[in-house]
């Protein structure tokens, strides 16, 4: 899959393409670019994710946005996944935002990609003041000669799956519905990096990951297991907040690997919330937070040695 960054650096036109968020590559996503190599392999032709970035919601309403399921990082990782041959990355600024949805369609769609079919859901919007909809991409696609069909839905139990819908379980703590929408676990990936050694001090070192994110879909303490120490993935817990009893200001990921002894400074991790176990609160003294840990720690054991116990056996 080849990532590219700008219309400037695309290759000969003719595709076919998508256009959307793809916030969560959740099973709706995934159904649709099925869908989509179906028929570039009917065409001959290549398939490509047009995406933008930052999502236009960040762009107009900043913090009052949704919070972010996937960085775009994740994103390319999970659209890797996928049949598809190119991901467009457009940069969502005050001039792409300005352009009347004809020129978007002539140089995006027509002089830029050279699409020949494209999917996009019924209420995709685009074009200054979002004057461009799917009937005017229809009528377009007549006339330059590409065909523009409605994403099909994709539901579960007579649920659409939406990245929405996948927000508002993780809200919930619901981490079994947002898995079976998402058709995985959730999971934030990062880099760790050296923390004030708090956790430590408490007897549950952690290693500390910055989400990067104006606001995280989750927070609280979960039961989790990671990828990236190991082979197989490894059992812990995590909690995503400011951590308040420290006085902290920003939202942290800090996840504590059972029984794991060794270095993971600089390392890739994947962090899978399996289970939420309380929300994030603050306690009155360390010892208050130290002893809630230790409850903490045994139930997220538990629940993982109940659940995935092929997971923590080769721990012990």
């Amino acid at each position: 899959m080849r990532l590219i960054r700008g219309l400037h650096n695309l290759p000969a036109p003719g595709t076919v393409a998508t256009i959307g968020n793809f916030d969560g590559v959740h099973l709706g996503h995934r159904y649709v670019i099925h869908r989509l190599a179906e028929v570039g392999a009917r065409m001959g032709l290549p398939v490509t994710v047009v995406l933008f970035e930052p999502q236009p919601q960040e762009y107009f309403r900043g913090a009052a946005a949704p919070a972010r399921l996937t960085r775009l990082r994740e994103k390319i990782a999970r659209l890797a996944e996928l049949p598809v041959d190119r991901v467009l990355v457009l940069r969502f600024d005050r001039h792409l935002a300005q352009m009347p949805a004809a020129a978007f369609i002539e140089r995006v769609l027509v002089q830029g990609l050279g699409v020949k079919y494209l999917v996009v859901g019924d209420d995709f919007r685009f074009g200054r003041g979002r004057e461009g909809d799917f009937t005017l991409l229809r009528r377009a696609g007549r006339i330059r000669g590409f065909e523009v069909v409605q994403a099909p839905s994709f539901t579960l139990e007579g649920v659409r799956v939406s990245s929405t819908r996948v927000r508002e379980a993780l809200e919930r703590g619901d981490m079994e519905t947002a898995a079976e929408f998402l058709g995985r676990p959730y999971s934030m990936c990062g880099r760790v990096a050296a923390g004030r050694q708090r956790g430590r001090d408490l007897g549950f070192p952690t290693a500390n990951i910055d989400p990067f994110r104006r606001k995280s879909p989750v927070s609280g303490v979960f039961a989790v297991t990671v990828a990236g120490v190991a082979e197989r993935p490894w059992p812990g817990m995590a909690n995503v907040g400011i951590r308040p009893t420290v006085a902290g200001t920003r939202v942290w990921l800090e996840v504590h690997l059972f029984d794991f002894h060794g270095d993971l400074y600089g390392r890739q991790l994947e962090v899978f919330f399996r289970h939420k176990l309380r929300e994030e609160r603050r306690f009155p003294s360390l010892e208050a937070l130290r002893a809630q840990i230790q409850q903490d720690a045994a139930q997220a054991r538990q629940w993982l040695e109940d659940k995935e116990p092929t997971w923590t056996t080769n721990t012990r």
